[in-house]
């Protein structure tokens, strides 16, 4: 399998309600219409992988979109501008190949672009996930804050891109 980022298509999107739906409750199921609903309003929505097998999937939106979540509701209560990491999963088999660093470092690339001056993302402190804390921090992502968001308590974590 190539490295090569792309953008997801209408083609990738019942293989990745198979790849998010595998990685609950890190993430939130989701649906088909669901990621046809992202793609209708994620500043950032990039595969790993070949059309209709992505292997990995970062879905990232800036402030302004009609996007119900309330981990992105509390940025955009807090910061002016941001690119907000709604969601990066790695399929299980692909894991430790670094595909989740080579997301994130097309959406540094992307916020830098869109002249954003941090990316955010939230992590699950229950039921924990160390693993993407982690991750994060190793990434520059610090903590700014923790709420409770469906039933999970998550730690909210913020990178400054002016470095």
């Amino acid at each position: 399998m190539t490295e090569t980022i792309r953008d997801a298509e209408p083609g990738d999107y019942e293989a990745l309600v198979v790849l998010n739906n595998a990685a609950v409750p890190a993430v939130n199921a989701l649906t088909v219409a669901d990621f046809a609903d992202f793609a209708g309003q994620a500043d950032l929505f990039r595969v790993i992988g070949p059309l209709g097998d992505p292997q990995a999937v970062l879905i990232a939106l800036r402030p302004g979109r009609a996007y119900d979540s309330v981990n992105y509701r509390w940025f955009e209560r807090t910061y002016d501008s941001f690119l907000y990491v709604d969601r990066v999963v790695v399929s299980e088999t692909q894991r430790g190949r670094g595909l989740g660093a080579i997301l994130y470092e097309d959406f540094a690339e992307a916020g830098r672009r869109l002249g954003v001056p941090r990316l955010a993302c939230e992590v699950n402190l229950d039921p924990p996930n160390p693993g993407s804390i982690r991750f994060h921090e190793r990434l520059g992502f610090l903590p700014v804050g923790t709420q409770e968001a469906g039933g999970k308590q998550v730690q909210l974590m913020a990178r400054d891109l002016a470095a």
